[in-house]
């Protein structure tokens, strides 16, 4: 089924583009979520008329999302977990942690945008990056430091 993307997604493309994906997917999740329009002649033409007003707030999501994205990477989280010999943790610290310990400093971050490769095991700082949309990601520097 072809569609008209209505959102940019990271696995499909940007807003704008008409893709084609199975039957099943843009039925059953991207059009009810309002994430993609079926590619019909109607569709096309009433995208096109409203594809200027899509791009430009796609360059202002994007500028906001720069900016948010500066203003993340001047952060080092701290967070204090028990540790034993040779530094290394009692447990590990993921993303569910580090979305408390942002939270505890004012910023709202899904822990699903966390973008952790493994958890951390060890004492020190590490860097970490988060998506924060518009294809754009940010690093902080998570510093894990003993209780």
């Amino acid at each position: 089924m072809k569609i008209i993307l209505n959102q940019a997604l990271d696995t499909l493309g940007k807003a704008g583009d008409l893709v084609k994906v199975a039957d099943g997917y843009a039925r059953n999740y991207l059009i009810p979520k309002g994430l993609a329009s079926e590619a019909d002649e109607r569709n096309i033409k009433a995208f096109e008329h409203e594809k200027k007003r899509i791009m430009v707030q796609a360059e202002k999501d994007r500028k906001k999302a720069e900016e948010f994205a500066t203003r993340l990477g001047a952060i080092t989280c701290t967070i204090a977990r028990r540790s034993g010999e040779q530094e290394k943790l009692f447990g590990s610290v993921g993303a569910r942690d580090i979305q408390e310990a942002l939270q505890l400093l004012g910023i709202e971050v899904d822990k699903r945008n966390i973008i952790l490769d493994e958890p951390l095991k060890a004492l020190g700082e590490f860097p970490v990056r988060i998506k924060v949309g518009g294809g754009t990601t940010a690093e902080i520097k998570v510093a894990i430091v003993a209780e």
